[in-house]
């Protein structure tokens, strides 16, 4: 009995489209990259992503209102304080994140979308799973990386 092996963008693409209630998606043989039931796929992904993400800034709103008590002890403020910066922390990479949603769901409708910036070639359906956003190829992504790494930015 032999075992299947998971690579682990796969992994990270079956655990992401879980959490969001979708299957992989699989290509019929022979289907052109970036179809139109391929667009589908990523654009409801997409929306459903940023559903859910404006779902939680408006969770945030109203605990910040419902929690806004006036505390009379120090301490109790303090950490109630530190609470609303994490989580506004949280929702600033959020508010990010959105946009980049939003960037991808444009390039889906210009015919972009799956396709490096960089090189041109195609991202993948695998790392787009993974990643809805990706606008680099792995190879790029990683050349990106090191860079950053190597000039601070």
């Amino acid at each position: 009995m032999s075992k299947k092996k998971t690579t682990t963008a796969q992994a990270t693409s079956d655990s992401f489209l879980g959490f969001l209630g979708f299957k992989p998606y699989k290509p019929k043989k022979n289907e052109e990259y970036m179809s139109p039931a391929q667009l589908e796929h990523f654009t409801n992904i997409l929306r459903e992503w940023k559903r859910s993400l404006m779902e939680e800034v408006d969770r945030t709103v109203h605990h910040l209102q419902d929690d806004a008590a006036n505390l009379p002890d120090p301490n109790d403020r303090a950490t109630l304080e530190e609470e609303f910066s994490l989580e506004l922390r949280t929702r600033d990479r959020e508010r990010k994140l959105i946009k980049k949603i939003e960037e991808s769901l444009n390039n889906i409708e210009r015919h972009e979308y799956g396709y490096c910036e960089t090189c041109g070639i195609e991202i993948g359906i695998r790392r787009l799973e993974a990643r809805p956003t990706a606008s680099l190829c792995i190879d790029c992504k990683q050349l990106a990386e090191i860079k950053e790494r190597q000039y601070g930015g």
